[in-house]
């Protein structure tokens, strides 16, 4: 059928982990219970078992589906595939905090849209700003800095900020269910990788800890850097105000072979923005595996799909259906979505 035209959100760089020790217990499972369910979050049924069988097929040495380790590659999402995305992108609400911290060092901002509509909490007149605002508050929070302060930032707001419905670390709002895919496939030699719209260094910082991706292994939206010898004789990296790369809809495929260079055999994400990657990697030849994670659970998380501002799952969701896509429904087959709160949470 012919294909309707497409837009495809521009996250930019405002798109896009449980404690260390509850990550440590989801990637080294131990006892029977591990070794007789390597998904326990997960509910029995088509999802569960599309994702068993194809790690089953593809590992099965000697067999007609199986792949090589070194060309087991996985890729996923962030924002709202392997922790929360709603009400709005977790990286734009450190850009927005951001903003209000260095307002006084910015005395114009208070005349200034979209940083006026920040500061009075006036999300329309911000909104209004569209592309052109984004891209200013990005310019003005995630630049004129190093890359080491940049990081330490980040880190920083990630230990105080809270989200507004689960009064819970940003980063503890990770998905159980995922957390446990990631370890299954990397147990059975798969290599996983985050390819996000999100920041690239702002992901970074947490993506090790709260998945267990090490940071070369996080391909995203990124700016240009500059490289300086500092009065001390320091080398150090500056970041520049400017968008290098938008890790977005067709830019996904473009980041995978530019970063990776190796097509995916499995490809997970949860909105339109993710669909040329999961169609990039049903390309290749041999098994493939796609998945899309539907929030459809309202009263644990969120409800949304087609009409939402964050996250809009509409034409991916279609050709999942018409291609076979494996389409989690996180109320039926996710029997919890988080990992334990943090204790300083509890």
């Amino acid at each position: 059928m012919p294909r309707r035209g497409r837009t495809v959100g521009r996250r930019t760089i405002l798109m896009g982990g449980a404690m260390a020790v509850l990550v440590l217990a989801v990637f080294r499972p131990s006892g029977a219970e591990a070794q007789d369910d390597p998904l326990p979050s997960w509910n029995e049924g088509v999802a569960k078992r599309s994702i068993t069988d194809f790690v089953g097929r593809v590992t099965n040495q000697g067999g007609p589906d199986h792949v090589p380790p070194a060309e087991r590659i996985a890729t996923f999402d962030n924002d709202g595939t392997l922790w929360v995305e709603q009400p709005f992108y977790f990286q734009g609400a450190f850009a927005f905090d951001r903003v209000k911290a260095l307002a006084p060092r910015h005395p114009e901002w208070k005349d200034t849209q979209p940083f006026k509509g920040i500061l009075e909490g006036d999300p329309k007149a911000v909104a209004a700003s569209g592309e052109r605002g984004l891209v200013e508050i990005v310019e003005a929070t995630h630049s004129g800095m190093t890359t080491e302060a940049f990081n330490q930032t980040v880190a920083d707001w990630l230990r105080t900020a809270r989200h507004p419905r689960f009064d819970r670390p940003f980063d503890s709002l990770v998905y159980q269910p995922m957390l446990e895919l990631l370890a299954y496939l990397r147990a059975n030699g798969f290599k996983t990788f985050i390819v996000s719209g999100g920041g690239v260094e702002f992901m970074r910082v947490f993506a090790e800890r709260a998945y267990g991706i090490p940071p070369e292994q996080v391909v995203g939206s990124s700016g240009l850097t500059r490289f300086r010898l500092a009065q001390d004789g320091t080398p150090e990296l500056i970041k520049e105000p400017r968008i290098e790369f938008v890790d977005d809809g067709p830019g996904k495929p473009a980041g995978i072979n530019r970063f990776i260079g190796r097509r995916p055999i499995l490809a997970f994400g949860n909105s339109d923005g993710d669909q040329q990657m999961l169609e990039w990697t049903a390309g290749g030849a041999g098994p493939r595996f796609l998945g899309l994670v539907h929030h459809t659970d309202g009263e644990r998380e969120y409800a949304y799909d087609r009409q939402s501002h964050v996250g809009r799952l509409d034409e991916a969701l279609d050709e999942a259906a018409q291609r076979g896509w494996t389409v989690v429904d996180m109320k039926r087959d996710w029997t919890t979505l988080f990992p334990p709160a943090p204790r300083s949470d509890q």
